[in-house]
């Protein structure tokens, strides 16, 4: 049975296997114990205490090695089943169209006998796909890296697949939450700090390891272009001459004529290849662009709309922030400074 006492520290079990992100990992361990104590030793005003007991869980007790080599000696096997009242699934080191079903099966079925006994559960980025292999997500709204829309729609079509947001609750009780890209971890420690101890204790833990709720969600860090793999040579080197030309305002009637195609045809051959609209990627093209001129550089908005082909500032505004969710300026000044970062020794 699954330990959901409230008495004494709250009783955490973070999942590991060799497609573990050891980041995410060690990072999350890190962050929960630190919780009741790490602020009040600095402060030296409060007691300290544990709030979160941490333990690493894997498919067997023998020690392995995760994502980039680095050695995890599990606290307890599947096997073990022991009891807690939350249960995290960091990142894993997976490609996107890397497939994981079938990989696990007893540890599949242990996730979904912790929840049927009352456990939380928390994905961090791909971990959502190991949740996904559970079949918990079906029917569900859910998130993970951007990077893995594609792979969602196409192994796992029960669930409905959020890109935008940091964090999606999969149900009403909030007892299955997934986390979006690589660093949500950072909001999905705060989450769980906040639900599980209080926000105060949030608040220090954040001040103590400088992470920020990630509320503008994950739209304006996505890449809005992404070749996917399909076999339409056709669709590809149209791809290919809209990355070439994407700046001429006749881009979408020139390549009609280069590819010599009926546009109903080829329209129709792009959606099914892509998934996009012709007309979209175009448009995303543009956007990426706008992207690299707001992060690199100081040129006026207006002249940068004019430079990717849109006369109309105010409609390219609009567009840029659908796309990312920021407008062009709030976009430069969250990505600017990171271009702008002093580096000393640059030659």
């Amino acid at each position: 049975m699954m330990n959901t006492s409230n008495n004494g520290p709250v009783e955490v079990l973070i999942v590991a296997v060799p497609e573990t992100a050891g980041s995410a990992l060690y990072g999350m361990v890190d962050v929960l114990l630190a919780a009741g104590n790490i602020w009040q030793t600095l402060v030296r005003t409060e007691p300290v205490q544990s709030l979160f007991r941490v333990r690493i869980i894997a498919p067997t007790g023998e020690a392995f090695t995760c994502g980039n080599r680095i050695p995890v000696c599990p606290d307890c096997s599947v096997a073990d089943n022991p009891g807690a009242s939350i249960l995290i699934l960091p990142e894993l080191w997976l490609g996107p169209d890397e497939d994981i079903r079938g990989r696990y099966p007893e540890l599949m079925e242990w996730i979904r006998q912790a929840y049927r006994e009352g456990a939380s559960l928390y994905s961090a980025c791909s971990g959502a796909v190991m949740l996904a292999e559970t079949g918990l997500l079906d029917g569900c709204e859910a998130t993970s890296h951007w990077g893995y829309q594609d792979l969602f729609s196409k192994r796992y079509p029960k669930i409905r697949f959020r890109p935008e947001p940091n964090l999606v609750f999969a149900d009403p009780a909030g007892r299955i939450v997934t986390a979006g890209g690589t660093t949500s971890w950072h909001d999905l420690a705060l989450h769980i700090i906040t639900r599980h101890c209080s926000p105060g204790e949030a608040l220090r833990i954040a001040k103590v390891y400088l992470l920020k709720w990630h509320s503008e969600g994950q739209l304006p860090y996505a890449s809005l272009v992404r070749r996917g793999p399909h076999a339409d040579s056709v669709v590809r080197s149209c791809e290919q001459w809209l990355g070439e030309y994407f700046r001429d305002s006749d881009a979408i009637q020139q390549v009609l004529m280069q590819i010599n195609i009926p546009e109903r045809t080829l329209k129709r051959r792009f959606k099914a290849a892509t998934g996009s609209t012709l007309i979209d990627y175009l448009q995303n093209l543009r956007v990426e662009a706008a992207k690299r001129l707001l992060e690199t550089g100081q040129m006026p908005v207006d002249e940068i709309s004019a430079s990717v082909s849109y006369e109309d500032p105010s409609f390219f505004r609009r567009l840029f922030k659908r796309r990312t969710g920021l407008t062009p300026a709030a976009y430069r000044r969250m990505f600017q400074p990171v271009f702008d970062a002093p580096i000393t020794g640059r030659n």
